[in-house]
């Protein structure tokens, strides 16, 4: 594959760089981001800067407001706004929104595009998107206990689901439920419908979502049945269609803190001095800075290949469960080499390194845990038919 950058390409990286690095980053210590993300304030600044530069929500279609960016771009663009954790919320490209403009834009009906989409693609608002449960849904979708029953033109849910980022501000969620006939199916509500409530955010590890994380309920929520999301009963259908590009895009915005540690890192190894000479210049940290890069380019060029499989029309299932687990494990080891190389200053907030570390951890575990995706990978390698000897 020729993974060399065109015109554009290049254009929207460096003007992407430029605005994370002259706008974005001087909001890293600002008192609103906070124990659940930031807050609604800072989110709203962010977005304004980003409408003014021209990139906001870039990944949605043109017709939509966007860019219309390809898979391949995304990776550029994800990659330069993930060097902060604030470059995501500022562009309108972080999970849950980037997964569910996607989904809707190639699921939902026009009049749904119109009353959702349009106004979290102009950054207006936010969403959810409610599948994980406490009893097992989530890594395993077969065990969803939430149902959806009809009663004439509405379906009435019912069920407790957690871990939902960014529940709280968020202006409407897509909620996967059973039906009777024990198909899933996903459905679009208004997220100050009666019947919906928020019983807790649950304080995590991470801190750069913004509303955090949270336990939500649904007690007899009444849906109409034109706010039904694709077709009755294809809910796991539509859950590929979300979780293949979302696990990738996942890789390429942590890519950009995987890099922004190893810079923290590189700049400090070059003048601390430790027994007479600079860190850097002692081979047990020159070695970690070497296998960092290493560990960098391997990511990115399973994002670069997994985003042009997308680009071509695959489903890119399989690629893209490969790049999570590549990408999750290689970025994490360089965020741990970074600490080490950092010593005390690693595990303080005096640098944005122990931010990055906290924030990374979890990435191995959501939008399905490394473990799981290689007994996915596993099962289709060995349903491939054998080649001839």
């Amino acid at each position: 594959m020729d993974f060399s950058l065109t015109d554009r390409q290049l254009e929207l990286r460096e003007r992407t760089r430029d605005f994370i690095a002259q706008q974005v980053m001087a909001y890293e210590s600002d008192p609103r981001l906070g124990e659940h993300g930031p807050e609604p304030s800072l989110r709203a600044e962010l977005v304004a800067l980003a409408r003014q530069a021209g990139l906001l929500t870039p990944h949605a279609s043109v017709a939509m407001g966007g860019l219309g960016l390809t898979h391949f771009e995304k990776a550029i663009v994800f990659e330069e706004a993930g060097y902060s954790r604030l470059g995501p919320t500022a562009l309108n490209i972080h999970a849950p929104d980037e997964g569910n403009i996607h989904l809707l834009e190639v699921v939902a009906t026009e009049a749904q595009k119109q009353r959702w989409l349009r106004p979290q693609v102009q950054g207006q608002t936010r969403s959810c998107f409610a599948m994980t449960e406490p009893d097992g849904a989530g890594a395993d979708p077969s065990m969803l206990a939430t149902t959806a029953r009809r009663e004439g033109d509405h379906f009435i849910i019912n069920g407790t689901k957690w871990f939902i980022t960014g529940a709280v501000g968020a202006a409407y969620v897509i909620i996967m439920a059973k039906l009777e006939d024990g198909s899933a199916t996903m459905f679009l509500s208004d997220m100050d419908a009666p019947g919906i409530e928020i019983e807790r955010q649950m304080n995590a590890m991470d801190t750069c979502f913004t509303g955090g994380h949270a336990v939500m309920r649904f007690n007899d929520l009444r849906v109409p049945v034109d706010q039904v999301l694709g077709e009755l009963g294809k809910g796991f259908r539509y859950a590929q269609v979300r979780l293949a590009p979302a696990r990738l895009t996942h890789c390429m915005r942590w890519l950009g803190q995987a890099r922004r540690a190893h810079d923290i890192a590189t700049a400090y190894a070059r003048t601390r001095q430790a027994f007479g000479k600079p860190l850097g210049h002692h081979e047990g940290v020159g070695f970690m800075l070497a296998d960092n890069d290493m560990d960098l380019q391997t990511a990115r060029l399973h994002i670069w290949h997994t985003a042009s499989v997308l680009d071509q029309g695959h489903t890119g299932n399989f690629e893209s469960s490969r790049a999570k687990v590549v990408c999750s494990e290689a970025q994490w080891r360089i965020v741990d080499r970074c600490v080490q190389i950092l010593g005390g200053q690693g595990v303080t907030g005096e640098t944005e390194l122990m931010r990055i570390f906290m924030d990374m951890r979890s990435f191995r575990i959501y939008d399905g845990p490394s473990e799981v995706h290689r007994w996915s990978m596993a099962r289709k390698i060995l349903d491939q038919k054998a080649p001839a000897p």
